[in-house]
Order: structure tokens, then sequence, then C-alpha cells
């Protein structure tokens, strides 16, 4: 059984949109793309690429995937993630396109939850979910979550898409590490564990 891992970088206030470039996402009139850059550290870096070492494939939203297919083929060789990001297998999940060229990109086909499921049964090892805040979403909603993978930077930004977006299905989380960077980072892995419980002090 593969795992599905949400791998998300968020604002301390929990927005995930468009931490990468200025350009990135301007949906719903973000103002604030490229908030990532000027919190992050080397510690940061170097948890992302143990994620990275730990799968072999990712799930990918349309525009993650068109974001990641329109920079990756083409960016520098002697960045130690290019070689990753390019060999690693692609599944795209999408209403829209019809086809999908970087290398080793798979199109799912159909309702996208039974896909996921389908992949899930697979041999293989553990598939992340790279931005595609939608998709997390779906897949959250459906309980296909096996495991999440964030980075919480000190920076409020007030708007934006979060990852817990109203509607959000109430879970306990079980920590499997937590450190902080030397930058104020929080990297934080956390597995679902079944419903929150209630009490009172």
């Amino acid at each position: 059984m593969r795992e599905i891992i949400i791998c998300t970088f968020l604002t301390l206030d929990g927005v995930m949109q468009a931490p990468g470039a200025p350009d990135e996402d301007a949906e719903g009139g973000f103002e604030h793309g490229g908030w990532q850059k000027a919190v992050s550290d080397d510690e940061v870096g170097a948890a992302i690429a143990g994620w990275y070492e730990q799968s072999d494939a990712m799930l990918l939203g349309r525009k993650t995937y068109e974001l990641f297919a329109s920079y990756w083929p083409n960016a520098d060789p002697g960045n130690p993630f290019t070689a990753r990001m390019n060999g690693m297998r692609k599944y795209v999940a999408s209403r829209t396109l019809s086809s999908v060229e970087w290398r080793n990109s798979t199109l799912l086909e159909g309702d996208v939850v039974d896909a996921v499921r389908e992949l899930k049964a697979s041999d293989g090892g553990g598939i992340n979910v790279v931005g595609s805040g939608d998709l997390a979403q779906t897949l959250m909603r459906n309980g296909l979550v096996d495991e999440f993978r964030l980075t919480v930077h000190p920076v409020i930004i007030g708007s934006g898409k979060r990852l817990f977006a109203d509607g959000a299905i109430p879970t306990a989380l079980e920590p499997v590490s937590v450190s902080t960077t030397k930058g104020g980072t929080v990297v934080g892995v956390y597995r679902p564990n079944g419903r929150p419980s209630y009490d009172s002090y």
C-alpha cells in the first residue's frame, strides 16, 4: 500500500498560495507571491530534500503541474533538485488537460478519488502531493491522506488559499517529528489519527 503525503509550505496563518515567486499564482487578487524565500534557510532545504528522497512520485493538480512543467525541464542542472524533479514519476489530476508532456508524467483518468485509491493500492513508494491546494482539499475530505509534511514559516500574510480551509474535516494528528530551524521555521511531520477528542480543564 502506497502512502499519500501532503508536502506544503505554509505561513504562520496557514496560507499556502504562491510561496515561490511573485507571479506564481495571483488568483483572487493575491499580492503576496514569493513570500517563502525571505523566511527560509538551508535547514528547510535539507528537510525538503529528505522528504523527496523518501518518496518516488508526485501527485499534482493542473496548476502546479503546469508551473513545474514550465520550469524544471529547463532548470539549472547544477541544482540538486533538478534531476530529482525531472526523474520522479508524476501523476496529474486534471479535468481540463488532455495530455501531459513532462517526462515521467501520467494523466489520471476518471474520478480523481477512485484514481488515487487505485494508486494507493499499487506497488511503489510514497507519493508527495506538492502545492495543488484544490486537490489536497479533495484528498483530505475523502480520507486519502496518510501523512502531512509541513514547513510553517515565520510570516503572516493575512489572505490567500489555506491548506486547512473552511470546511476541513476535524482530524486528530499524531506528531512523527517536529523541529525548528535556526530561521524560526517549524518543520513538522504528522499523521492523521482519527477524530479529535474534546474535554474541559
